[in-house]
């Protein structure tokens, strides 16, 4: 996790190179520079843009409260509250993603569907991030490459709705929108937005922050104890062999480092850069956490050290862009089947008009069958337009169907032939697959069916604990880590053999 001090401030692309070549756009992104602060209410680079600026456009997906001025309080209250995390780790995070735009990282980007008050403890925080630590060992060694690792974790609250009302047995209330909206208790009092959930929010927020920063940093995440990561659950199964069987070949590694006189104590070895990132969905709660940079007097929302804008909530003249597109994190676009290639380049341009490396990541959400027929076309107009973006794959979201019980699962096999898809259409158009991002966690529930310890539809109810969205369980997430990191080492051996479009790889490695 960063906790850099010093401005790497990106440079701004000049508008003449904006079209003009991947090599001649890819300039250089780090220069030391310390800007004067400008007024609070308004941006250098965005001279129509405020915090606030978004109250002018229609917004989708807030909540109604039903006491405006309890509301105000609260965000005046937050307000005052230092930012969650800062500025200088969010650009560190942006010239990280801009490797992976490149094919030179692989972000990973995993956690909760959606965080919850109940569920708050150390042992859960720990579990998911040892799983993502877990998986960033399986991907770097497959791919050979740095992994970037980002938490859907300390701010994802919030989720949309496709109804606002919920109905049970005849009952209709309004529908649960996330633990610091509202309570899931299907109860008319539980339902009604309550603005103290902000606060309780923000201070969870801050708890699990605080425990992740000691895990990455105070020894936890070192390389030497790679072979301690593993979830007691998930050993003597199969993935827990396999990842035992690499944690002793990274052992080895290290062995023969320290051999050579190479020390294990460097900082890299002993510590990880984690950050943090949920949607940005709901605003005044955003607006109230966006601080302006005393280095380079840019705006950042302090919430979270990327967010992205979702499905329901991207419209090209809505609040949600419009917040966004002021703010100087690295932002994700959720896009589903229904994006329009032109709607893209639009949306691309709003929110990220100086082309800049690492701002923008598009996180495809489709279904394997759609994703072979429209990603290709999203990825032509993007490379059309000469935009520089990093490419992830959801493969989660596409892939939700009712079970015969009633509840919603995910099928294995489905998630990961989506991910086939994705990586098979950027060896097709020759992009790069830049990342992956996932609803899973480090608890042994049975969430998705499937897997190679099968999950099965009878399975579901036995430890069932979403809020929201089914859940990866450990094994799962471990074993979709291997089937990626196959798939990256195979391009990785292709580009070192010298393989050209269209000529068959016949490697033996196994492979989704």
């Amino acid at each position: 996790m960063a906790f850099t001090g010093t401005a790497h401030l990106a440079a701004p692309m000049p508008p003449s190179l904006r079209r003009l070549s991947p090599k001649l756009r890819r300039l250089p992104t780090t220069h030391t520079l310390k800007l004067r602060p400008v007024s609070a209410s308004v941006d250098v680079r965005f001279p129509n843009w405020s915090p606030g600026s978004w109250k002018t456009k229609k917004a989708q997906q807030l909540p109604e409260y039903p006491d405006p001025v309890e509301l105000e309080s609260v965000l005046t209250t937050l307000e005052s509250f230092p930012p969650l995390v800062f500025a200088g780790e969010a650009r560190n995070l942006e010239e990280r993603l801009a490797d992976a735009a490149v094919g030179k990282a692989f972000l990973l980007q995993g956690g909760d569907c959606a965080e919850s008050f109940k569920e708050f403890n150390g042992t859960n925080i720990r579990d998911t991030f040892r799983v993502l630590l877990q998986m960033g060992v399986v991907l770097t060694f497959g791919g050979q490459m740095p992994v970037v690792m980002v938490g859907r974790m300390a701010g994802q609250f919030a989720k949309p709705r496709s109804d606002p009302f919920e109905v049970k047995d005849g009952v209709k209330l309004p529908s649960y929108r996330g633990d610091n909206i509202n309570s899931d208790a299907f109860d008319e009092k539980s339902r009604i937005p309550d603005p103290q959930r902000l606060i309780r929010a923000y201070l969870q927020s801050v708890g699990t922050l605080n425990l992740l920063r000691a895990f990455a940093t105070g020894g936890y995440a070192a390389m030497q104890r790679v072979s301690q990561w593993n979830l007691d659950f998930v050993q003597h199964r199969e993935q827990g062999d396999r990842y035992m069987e690499l944690a002793q070949r990274v052992d080895d590694a290290l062995g023969f480092m320290a051999a050579a006189g190479l020390t294990t104590d460097h900082p890299v070895m002993n510590t990880i850069e984690f950050w943090t990132s949920h949607e940005c969905l709901h605003l005044p709660y955003e607006q109230a956490l966006t601080r302006q940079d005393s280095t380079t007097g840019l705006f950042y929302d302090c919430s979270a050290h990327m967010l992205w804008v979702g499905e329901r909530t991207r419209q090209l003249d809505g609040a949600h862009v419009e917040f966004l597109r002021g703010i100087s994190n690295p932002l994700g676009i959720k896009v589903s089947d229904k994006m329009d290639p032109k709607e893209l380049v639009k949306l691309c341009d709003i929110l990220n008009p100086h082309n800049k490396p690492g701002r923008l990541a598009i996180i495809t959400r489709m279904g394997a069958d759609n994703m072979r027929v429209k990603l290709p076309l999203l990825i032509r107009a993007v490379r059309q337009a000469g935009l520089i973006v990093t490419w992830v794959s959801d493969p989660m979201h596409g892939n939700t169907i009712k079970a015969p019980c009633g509840l919603k699962t995910r099928s294995f096999d489905s998630i990961r032939s989506e991910l086939r898809a994705f990586f098979d259409v950027h060896d097709q158009e020759g992009s790069h697959p830049g990342g992956v991002h996932l609803e899973m966690t480090g608890q042994n529930v049975t969430e998705c069916i499937g897997g190679s310890k099968t999950v099965t539809f009878d399975d579901l109810n036995s430890r069932y604990h979403t809020h929201c969205d089914p859940r990866l369980n450990a094994s799962q997430s471990l074993e979709l880590a291997f089937a990626i990191a196959e798939r990256l080492r195979r391009k990785r051996m292709r580009s070192a053999s010298g393989f050209h479009k269209g000529q068959k790889d016949v490697s033996t490695i196994k492979e989704f």
